[in-house]
């Protein structure tokens, strides 16, 4: 499995953040900023990190302090990311985004502020300083696929469906998939947790190219 390394980054009199990241062995197809659940850059992360890079993508999480994470701080810190790996070789339209959880909140919202060749959020916590996935999913500028279980996730049930409305009035493509019983995480299905890793993978392969 393809190791994880943590480095301090900073442009020319800038603010410094942390990155982790994980680097693939072969040929470089893309780059994807990964943003971490509320818990912070846990061992599972890293996993999501290197499995990713398997695949073929340069993967990076920032270190963000969810529990005061502003809309501001979060694109601020997500454009600092998406400069890092410009610097590390990644073209423009070979960028993604994708989240877990309170991350797929906050892929869902990079996504509508800004142009990604692709974006995955897996589950939505709600957040008191990010706008509500309804919200937002409309003004979607990035190709986006939102997965969602019922348990925790800010969406669920009905509420799937009205976020799928809401996303298909976007100009870019866009995707939701309910998946009845599973949560946040998909440990609860096994099977639904297979099929939304191979979505994801599908999703970034058929966006970024």
């Amino acid at each position: 499995m393809t190791s994880t390394s943590t480095v301090d980054y900073q442009r020319t009199d800038g603010p410094t953040l942390r990155l982790t990241f994980s680097e693939p062995e072969g040929s470089l197809r893309g780059g994807l900023v990964v943003l971490h659940e509320a818990d912070g850059v846990t061992d599972g992360v890293k996993l999501l990190l290197a499995s990713l890079a398997t695949e073929g993508w340069l993967t990076v999480t920032p270190h963000l302090e969810n529990d005061r994470l502003t809309q501001q701080d979060l694109l601020d810190a997500t454009d600092l990311t998406l400069a890092w790996l410009v610097e590390r070789g990644v073209q423009g339209d070979l960028l993604g985004v994708m989240g877990f959880d309170l991350g797929g909140t906050a892929a869902l919202v990079v996504a509508s502020h800004r142009k990604l060749g692709a974006a995955v959020s897996v589950g939505g916590q709600q957040s008191a300083e990010l706008p509500a996935l309804v919200e937002i999913a409309g003004k979607l500028t990035s190709p986006w696929l939102g997965m969602y279980g019922d348990a925790g996730d800010e969406a669920g049930g009905a509420e799937v469906e009205r976020l799928r409305d809401a996303a298909a009035s976007a100009k870019v493509a866009t995707n939701v998939v309910h998946y009845p019983g599973a949560n946040h995480r998909f440990d609860a299905d096994p099977g639904a947790a297979a099929e939304a890793w191979q979505r994801t993978l599908n999703w970034f392969d058929a966006h970024l190219r």
